[in-house]
């Protein structure tokens, strides 16, 4: 891919906590000024992950210190183990011997692991410093890097410890999805198909009829597919910032994909490729249980498959799948609340469904 996707711009409106996804392709040089332009002031640290590292951490850091920032790079060890309170609690020695005070930043310069737990330590370094999403992934890009969620994982379950803490500015330079494995670039389109299953049926249909143009990097395609599901989070962000309602259907295919993480180590599965299962459970659970169309499960199934996303894994055993899904954070009282759809763009949040039927489910997707 040699063209590049022309800048747009997608507002976060949270009043005085409102901010700027840029989205297109060459913007990491022009980082820092980007980062003036958002007023940032003082000292920074950039966290990003030993695979990130080698390949923009250098271009960051000029881009930074050209605008006329002090600012250190922080590597961690690249992938979800290192979403922890051992690497957090590092960071803050860290942040600290770098000079950074309560008028510095935190800037997050890599995937969802990066960006979750760089944002919890900018939340809670000095009671809240300032913060920059620079995802790197296509997941980052359409999901974890906007609305404010940071977070680490305990050994009980996935992001059990964190804080709602909004950046100042998000810089998602498409042209660095270029270095993204394949599988991470599919990985990142599980949040994408989420997006169309809970909002949006004419983006769900786009992704039908262009998954060559995306998984291909077509530079136009890639640019609606971050745009338009930047600006659903956005939507769903600024009706609920905190998730007292509305934005629990974020978290389509995400009460079993969760499950489907911790009961094979986080190591298995990429998030995404979780997801992909997770989604799949759903449309089945939604069929059983809400009155999804078969059409609508088979084209949910479908588009999954072509994407090259998993939709099953019989290895797995519902028991513990069940069992983890009693400890995650969306369960009450040990009792999963699900997002099932009625139909491809439409769905409900926090159901509850009969024991039965979460067993029956999963044996249905097996079928």
């Amino acid at each position: 891919m040699t063209q590049t996707a022309q800048k747009q711009t997608v507002n976060v409106d949270l009043g005085d906590r409102s901010y700027d996804i840029q989205i297109g392709g060459g913007l990491l040089p022009s980082l820092g000024d980007a980062c003036v332009n958002a007023g940032l002031t003082g000292t920074g640290i950039v966290i990003t992950d030993s695979n990130v590292a080698p390949l923009y951490g250098d271009t960051a850091l000029a881009s930074l210190r050209d605008a006329g920032f002090k600012v250190t790079l922080e590597q961690i060890p690249a992938g979800e183990p290192s979403k922890n309170l051992e690497i957090m609690a590092d960071m803050y020695e860290r942040a600290i011997a770098a000079g950074v005070d309560r008028r510095g930043f935190v800037l997050a310069l890599g995937g969802g692991v990066v960006g979750d737990l760089s944002g919890f330590v900018a939340a809670s370094l000095f009671r809240g410093v300032r913060f920059v999403q620079v995802p790197t992934s296509l997941l980052a890009m359409v999901d974890s890097a906007v609305g404010g969620k940071t977070g680490v994982n305990l050994a009980s379950g996935k992001n059990l410890v964190g804080a709602f803490h909004q950046p100042e500015l998000v810089i998602a330079d498409t042209d660095v999805l270029q270095t993204l494995p394949p599988e991470e670039l599919v990985a990142g389109m599980a949040e994408v198909v989420k997006y169309g299953v809970i909002y949006d049926a004419e983006l769900f249909a786009f992704l039908e009829r262009s998954v060559s143009d995306i998984l291909a990097l077509d530079p136009a395609a890639i640019a609606h597919i971050v745009k338009r599901s930047c600006e659903i989070k956005a939507d769903v962000v600024r009706q609920d910032e905190r998730e007292g309602g509305l934005r629990a259907i974020l978290n389509y295919g995400h009460t079993l994909g969760h499950a489907v993480e911790k009961v094979t180590g986080y190591k298995q599965y990429l998030h995404g490729q979780a997801i992909g299962i997770g989604m799949a459970y759903a449309a089945h659970l939604s069929a059983d249980q809400h009155g999804l169309p078969a059409e609508h499960v088979q084209r949910q199934l479908a588009l999954l498959t072509e994407l090259g996303l998993p939709t099953r894994d019989a290895s797995l055993d519902i028991d513990a799948l069940r069992t983890a899904m009693s400890v995650d954070k969306k369960s009450i009282a040990s009792i999963p609340k699900f997002v099932l759809a009625s139909a491809i763009g439409s769905v409900d949040f926090g159901v509850t469904v009969p024991e039965p039927a979460i067993e029956s489910a999963w044996k249905t997707q097996h079928a």
